[in-house]
């Protein structure tokens, strides 16, 4: 079975627009830096490194692009700030495409296993994906394991009749595993092709939610070998480096295959998602740049960097 996801327009323009406030700080800082710059000098690269360790890219993509360009000022390469930019921009696009793995859902049911924290959007990324691969696919099953947040159950419930999904639900307090359970079950009995479970989002640094967490997991792999098919974290692009300390947690505990980088429409730390590539190693699947149904893309590192310093 090959899904294939709904096809929409404009993509590039909606990216644009919801990395306009990353764009401004980042790109509009860079230009700010070099306006009225003529040649590269020690001063505008001491003020280049300021701003790059201070930026959200972090310290070892910083530290690289330092590199990059010092490398080739010394060999002529770069003695323009607009080249210097350019050389910013391609280190960058290298970073960004190592982190580039596409989601290819080739079984029946595909099983998402989706985790994150509280307040990251979990529940607006499995509807938003469900109405994404809508094109070919006949049945999708939201699991409601996330039995202990308040009106957890219910706000996936709206979801599912958005996204036209079926929902599998206990009461409130239920034990998370045996909600995975059911879904499981009921994925194969009624033949669907996707599977979302939601989880709990609790303080990630509390070990027994993690441990709850590794059971969902396990409970899922005992009842359908190679399930889940993707660990699907869920960042906040607005916490900025705390979703490194996030990312870094979770995956320890439930080895993470992907990530779903949302809110970067609200934020001017978009260049988070660099520095996720550059220290994690973990893929970046999905960005979100808005709340409307159309505005989770499958992660693009050439189309991502374009309207970024469009």
């Amino acid at each position: 079975m090959e899904v294939r996801p709904t096809e929409r327009t404009g993509v590039f323009h909606r990216l644009r627009r919801g990395l306009s406030k990353t764009h401004q700080g980042l790109v509009g800082h860079l230009d700010s830096l070099f306006s009225g710059r003529g040649a590269i000098d020690q001063d505008l690269l001491d003020e280049l490194e300021e701003f790059l360790i201070t930026a959200d890219l972090g310290i070892r993509t910083a530290s690289r692009l330092l590199e990059a360009i010092q490398d080739r000022t010394k060999s002529k390469d770069c003695d323009s700030p607009e080249k210097v930019k350019e050389v910013i921009q391609r280190e960058i696009l290298e970073i960004l495409k190592a982190g580039e793995r596409p989601v290819h859902i080739d079984q029946k049911p595909f099983v998402f296993m989706v985790v994150g924290v509280n307040g990251v959007g979990k529940t607006a990324t499995i509807g938003k994906l469900a109405k994404y691969y809508q094109n070919g696919v006949e049945r999708i099953i939201f699991a409601a394991a996330d039995t202990f947040r308040a009106a957890a159950i219910e706000q996936l419930e709206i979801w599912a009749h958005r996204a036209g999904a079926q929902l599998i639900k206990h009461h409130r307090g239920a034990d998370p595993s045996a909600v995975a359970y059911d879904a499981v079950h009921a994925s194969r009995a009624r033949s669907a092709d996707l599977l979302f479970i939601d989880t709990a989002g609790r303080l990630h640094t509390q070990v027994n939610l993690m441990e709850e967490l590794k059971k969902i997991k396990r409970i899922v792999r005992r009842e359908m070998p190679q399930a889940p098919h993707e660990v699907l974290l869920v960042l906040d692009a607005t916490t900025g480096q705390n979703a490194i300390a996030q990312a870094r947690l979770f995956h320890e505990a439930l080895e993470v295959t992907g990530i779903a980088l949302t809110k970067l429409d609200g934020t001017a730390k978009g260049g988070i998602i660099v520095a996720i590539c550059q220290e994690l190693g973990i893929p970046i699947h999905y960005v979100g740049v808005g709340e409307h149904l159309d505005d989770l893309h499958p992660f693009n590192a050439e189309q991502f960097i374009q309207a970024l310093f469009a």
